[in-house]
């Protein structure tokens, strides 16, 4: 077997990567309570720790090896430190990609001068095709876990880590795709330092090393999650999976709103944004100390990449707040009469409405989609139980994928039942209790047939409002909204409103 500690002390990375920065998680250690480091392998010149290994197997190549070409199968990251080698080492590239890969990542290696081929939706099916060209040209395959060399190479972030925090370590999270920086990791930390836990995290929907660990052999999923596409791996190596029998720890599995919660966690104390399989590893620091307690010593997270594609961050921001458990989603139902609408608001009181959506359909019933901030998960569960005392049924849909990704953007059709309708865009100042007192404003002689806030995080809040009113109200109510002090818009008129959500015939 490879003598793994001299393979690490002896790597040659340091031509291309640089030693990363760790830092403390400020923000984030006082929020939970314990010491949280992050190694910052998102500030490589790829932003990701993957150029380690690939620059260590490529350095040991013949030169009649380099002159064939190499190439390589990956979701972005070890594309771009193979793209980085061969430039360096002036080798031709050919990098098979799968085509849901970030774009910004497909960039990024075509612009180093690697040839760029998309095929699959994985990076197993990646793979195979890799394997196809590599019958047919000959080229050195550069894997990008499942080869000492490359490691070797990833398991230096671990001897970084251990120089730089020569305090107590209670343990070191790594994120695990295929297992090449976890089995590197692991291997030169449980040789040097074998009170030090570490830790793998995958997420719920790429669990391949997990499933594997507890069958006792590496399992070959049917499918993977894509969000997190650095990870999304349906077959860990043969190689990675040894090392993960004899030296990892333990596996945390992490959803995708917590690793979005990472995401921003991260933000705050750094101002960096990493990709969703680069804030994994905190996402996982984070699942354990709840889980387990908090450590007695510090906790190190490795961040593996920060190759964000933009498109995804207005995703990220919705269901942070989910995964920090900082907002719930509920279902609601009251009666459907003028008022009830304000007599809902005082009950959630002068927490924070982030969404609420209603669409007249039933003249007994209003179904309302809200979505409201809470400081944990006991207040939601408090709020719950405010809800039943007030016999108002509510049925929480946090956990509720479908509700999250889908039915929270709907308004609900057209109304065949509702008449005398107009429909009106609002502005008001975003603060605390804005939403209750632009309710408590309304006539209680017009019924609110649909509504939807969001929560935009911008200076004001943003209202679609449908409000029947009858003809010879007409005079009183443009009085009503002259006086409300709330800048409008009438959008009775919009095709989008009449083909969708309007009176239909």
């Amino acid at each position: 077997m490879p003598d793994y500690l001299q393979k690490i002390l002896t790597a040659k990375v340091y031509d291309v990567a640089e030693e990363s920065a760790l830092d403390p998680l400020r923000e984030l250690s006082a929020r939970v309570g314990a010491s949280l480091w992050l190694k910052r392998e998102d500030q490589q010149p790829v932003f990701s720790y993957k150029l380690r290994g690939a620059y260590n197997k490529m350095a040991h190549l013949s030169r009649a090896e380099r002159d064939r070409g190499v190439l390589a199968a990956s979701a972005g990251n070890h594309a771009q430190g193979v793209a980085l080698a061969a430039q360096k080492m002036s080798c031709k590239a050919t990098i098979v990609m799968p085509e849901t890969t970030p774009q910004i990542k497909v960039a990024a290696v075509a612009g180093r001068g690697a040839q760029v081929v998309l095929a699959g939706d994985s990076f197993s099916d990646a793979y195979e095709h890799a394997m196809v060209l590599q019958r047919q040209t000959g080229a050195v395959f550069i894997h990008p876990y499942d080869d000492p060399d490359v490691i070797a190479g990833a398991g230096t972030v671990g001897m970084e880590i251990l120089r730089q925090h020569q305090d107590e370590i209670s343990a070191i999270f790594v994120p695990i795709g295929g297992g090449g920086l976890i089995a590197g990791v692991s291997a030169y930390v449980k040789q040097v330092r074998p009170d030090i836990e570490v830790i793998g995290v995958q997420p719920v929907d790429s669990d391949a090393m997990a499933q594997s660990l507890n069958a006792g052999k590496r399992v070959t999923l049917d499918n993977v999650g894509l969000f997190a596409d650095g990870v999304a791996v349906k077959l860990v190596g043969e190689e990675t999976f040894r090392l993960a029998q004899e030296y990892v720890d333990e596996i945390v599995l992490c959803d995708t709103d917590e690793i979005c919660a990472a995401i921003k966690d991260v933000f705050v104390d750094t101002r960096s944004i990493l990709e969703p399989a680069g804030a994994l590893a905190v996402a996982g620091a984070k699942r354990w100390i709840e889980t387990h307690g908090v450590p007695a010593a510090a906790c190190i997270a490795i961040a593996s990449g920060a190759n964000m594609n933009f498109d995804r961050l207005r995703f990220v921001a919705e269901r942070a707040e989910l995964g920090e458990s900082r907002e719930a989603i509920f279902a609601v139902s009251i009666p459907e009469r003028p008022g009830s609408f304000r007599a809902f608001c005082e009950i959630i009181g002068r927490r924070a409405i982030t969404e609420f959506n209603y669409r007249y359909a039933d003249p007994e019933v209003a179904h309302i989609f809200v979505g409201i901030e809470v400081r944990d998960r006991q207040e939601k569960e408090r709020l719950l139980a405010d809800f039943a005392a007030e016999r108002i049924e509510a049925r929480d849909l946090s956990d509720d994928e479908m509700a999250k990704l889908h039915i929270r953007h709907l308004v609900g059709g057209h109304a065949p039942q509702v008449k005398n309708e107009r429909l009106y865009r609002f502005e008001f100042p975003e603060r605390p209790g804005a939403l209750l007192n632009f309710l408590s404003k309304m006539s209680a002689g017009w019924n609110i047939s649909l509504f939807h806030y969001r929560n935009h995080g911008a200076d004001y809040g943003r209202v679609l409002a449908g409000i029947q009113v009858p003809p010879a109200d007409n005079g009183a109510f443009g009085t009503f909204l002259k006086n409300l002090g709330y800048a409008y818009v009438e959008e009775t008129g919009n095709p989008a409103y009449t083909m969708f959500l309007g009176k239909a015939g």
